[in-house]
């Protein structure tokens, strides 16, 4: 080999590299601005937060009037809509029974998927299984396993829980 044909190699391998970088590049820039990486993360971002409150409205601790108020405050920041409206509603009247009970409820979400996700309205369906640990001022703690479909909204402060069904064991 001599040293032209050396320059030559030595150029195409330069070449070569440039045009790996510039697609790797390319590649890069166009994956950023995917509509589908967007989507992606909406979606991810309403079953997080979803899942986070519908843990939160399955929750309270009845033990003392500071954690009943903490926890029906937490229902309303977790809510939207015709549920947030609901809850403000009842809000005294749940005071008192859950003060007068002295229960605690810890709700943990088992599992989790979102059926559908509108990003322009700013809306989701979720679906969820829920296992709701309650313990009784006297007697036994007990786990329920709750099924829910629950309507999200996008808000200013990020998605929240709008409308909450509970689905019967054995329904379709």
């Amino acid at each position: 080999m001599n040293a032209h044909q050396g320059k030559l190699i030595g150029a195409a391998v330069v070449f070569g590299a440039a045009l790996i970088c510039g697609f790797g590049a390319w590649s890069y820039t166009q994956a950023r601005g995917d509509e589908t990486l967007a989507y992606a993360k909406s979606r991810d971002a309403a079953l997080v937060a979803g899942k986070q409150h519908l843990a939160r409205l399955n929750s309270l601790n009845g033990k003392d009037a500071t954690s009943v108020d903490a926890g029906l405050q937490q229902w309303l920041d977790s809510s939207t809509g015709p549920l947030h409206d609901q809850l403000k509603r009842t809000r005294g009247k749940d005071a008192q029974e859950l003060k007068k009970s002295g229960s605690t409820a810890r709700g943990t979400v088992t599992d989790a998927a979102l059926t559908a996700l509108d990003e322009r309205a700013g809306t989701a369906e979720l679906i969820a299984t829920v296992d709701v640990r309650v313990t009784p001022r006297t007697g036994e703690a007990g786990t329920e396993r709750k099924r829910f479909e629950a309507t999200l909204a996008r808000t200013a402060d990020g998605w929240k829980v709008k409308a909450l069904t509970a689905i019967a064991v054995g329904a379709a």
